[in-house]
């Protein structure tokens, strides 16, 4: 062979190689499981669906946008639509799922809403100040399963729940577990519960006395030492804690918003609540969210996670109403409702009085309501006293102008509490009206039987200036009053200890039997004014 002819085969050769490791490249290129062009294949894609508050509101709904929303039917059927769009789903929740729910669940100890969310196979759950209402050891049966001699034996909840700072006084270490990990499509996720520790001021004394609510912070950083320990890089917090933010994401507050810059970076998505606000934000690398209240609304959040890391290279989230447009009702759902509604029977349908006009909720510039005035009037008039004082959270709903039945009292005064009558030195109720201002927050008492000024830039403790009786007498300091309220103030609910120093002479009616009696007497239904 020639050295031309050499020359000429050893470039044919090294054409056919390059040539053929080209076609190879390009066909394993437009092959490959592991497209690099785009993040679609390259990139583990995980749903989380996370609903906040929804107080048992099973068979509720109200208008958000111009267009009817909420309702457990519509909820699931949402849930269940998006689940279905993306295999790698976890449903989760933030906490007061039950609690001041309308007679449908609260007639059952809450039971159906539970059931709800075991049909909907809900993955996670924390606890809020409201799972807290009836005590430590009814939360444990909802959550765990058990007796209650009103409703029998009842199986529990399928969800995992946590709570990194709800600890037991007795032991030490958290009554449920600090944390959860859930694994999807070969990624760990850790989740962390939390709940706000201003449960101390909304759950009575003898209704957390078995338990310590913590600092919220140090408890989730700590948690997230365990979990870091473990290799886990997913982190999810669900935070019983308020936060809220505009459509855009911009002008963000509240508790979990200010805590934060301070919790550990490796958190990467914070579920919030207790607040019933809108928040889809970003504070300090983590994506905060929280979906109203009440079923009307949901968070989508889409993670993208490198399989190989296991970390988040992408998070977003969106806030979905649950329209009843284009969407129809879940009818394993329907089926549930209908059963509890069966239950229910028509004692709640009965109309009791018609309203002339909307007794609303709302508290005036005055910090005055009406709707809580009433209830402190019916209050006043069941247990023969002067002196009545409502908290705020005592109702949850205006009253609607025209009939009024006894699910939609029962529905607008749902805490189940009844009347105490007190004896309280005109101090200690100084004192109480006192305590409607502390340092970060304002929490205003209704009255009926008092009149009194106050001096809005006078030091904490001391603005009360003025306060007289319904007769314009001037109230003293040592005298005794007996006065009605609630016995969930007379425990110091809310932080309003002035109460716990009186003296209980009765316990009345519930507070929602007062309303009642009262309603019927002043504005009876239309056909027994004829």
């Amino acid at each position: 062979m020639s050295k031309f002819q050499a020359i000429t085969s050893l470039f044919i050769l090294v054409f056919i190689i390059i040539f053929v490791t080209y076609k190879i490249t390009a066909f394993s290129s437009n092959h490959s499981t592991t497209d690099h062009s785009t993040s679609k294949n390259r990139y583990t894609h995980l749903q989380l669906l996370g609903v906040n508050d929804f107080h048992g509101q099973l068979n509720k709904y109200q208008m958000v946008s111009g267009t009817m929303a909420g309702g457990a039917e519509y909820l699931a059927a949402y849930l269940k639509k998006y689940k279905q769009e993306n295999p790698n789903t976890l449903l989760v929740h933030a906490g007061d799922m039950v609690g001041g729910s309308p007679p449908i669940s609260s007639q059952f100890q809450d039971e159906p809403t539970i059931e709800f969310l075991n049909l909907l196979h809900f993955d996670v759950g924390t606890p809020g100040n409201h799972e807290l209402d009836e005590g430590v050891n009814e939360m444990k049966r909802l959550i765990h399963g058990g007796f209650n001699k009103k409703t029998g034996h009842f199986q529990g909840a399928n969800t995992a729940y946590s709570s990194a700072n709800i600890i037991d006084r007795k032991s030490g270490i958290p009554l449920l577990p600090p944390y959860v990990i859930k694994q999807m499509d070969g990624i760990n996720i850790g989740f962390i519960g939390a709940v706000t520790k201003e449960t101390n001021m909304y759950v009575s004394p003898e209704n957390r006395k078995e338990i310590e609510i913590t600092d919220e912070v140090s408890a989730i950083n700590r948690t997230v030492k365990l979990l870091k320990e473990k290799g886990i890089k997913v982190i999810v917090v669900l935070a019983h804690e308020s936060a809220k933010s505009d459509k855009a994401g911009a002008n963000s507050s509240g508790a979990i918003v200010e805590m934060a810059p301070k919790i550990d970076d490796e958190v990467d998505v914070i579920f919030a609540g207790h607040s019933h606000e809108y928040a889809n934000t970003v504070i300090d690398g983590k994506l905060i969210v929280q979906a109203h209240s009440n079923g009307k609304a949901f968070s989508q959040v889409n993670l993208e996670i490198d399989p190989h890391s296991k970390m988040i290279v992408k998070k977003q989230a969106k806030i979905i109403a649950t329209s009843h447009h284009h969407i129809k009702p879940d009818e394993e759902t329907v089926a549930l409702l209908d059963k509890y509604r069966k239950r229910l029977g028509s004692n709640f349908n009965q109309v009791i009085g018609e309203m002339p006009e909307e007794i609303r909720r709302i508290q005036d510039a005055n910090g005055e309501s009406p709707l809580a005035k009433m209830i402190a009037e019916s209050e006043r008039e069941a247990m023969g006293v002067d002196i009545a004082f409502v908290h705020q959270g005592e109702m949850r709903k205006s009253l609607k102008k025209g009939n009024i039945t006894v699910e939609d009292l029962y529905t607008n005064v749902p805490m189940g509490h009844s009347v105490s009558k007190l004896i309280l030195t005109g101090e200690q109720m100084k004192l109480a009206l006192e305590q409607q201002w502390a340092k970060d927050y304002e929490n205003r008492l209704q009255t009926v039987g008092l009149t009194y000024d106050w001096e809005a830039k006078a030091p904490i403790g001391s603005r009360i200036v003025v306060l007289k009786d319904m007769k314009g007498q001037e109230i003293q300091p040592n005298n005794e009053y007996e006065v009605a309220v609630s016995n969930y103030l007379a425990s110091g609910g809310d932080n309003f200890t002035a109460f716990e120093q009186g003296k209980l002479v009765e316990s009345g009616p519930q507070v929602v039997t007062a309303l009642i009696r009262h309603i019927q007497q002043k504005y009876p239904p239309h056909s027994l004014k004829e």
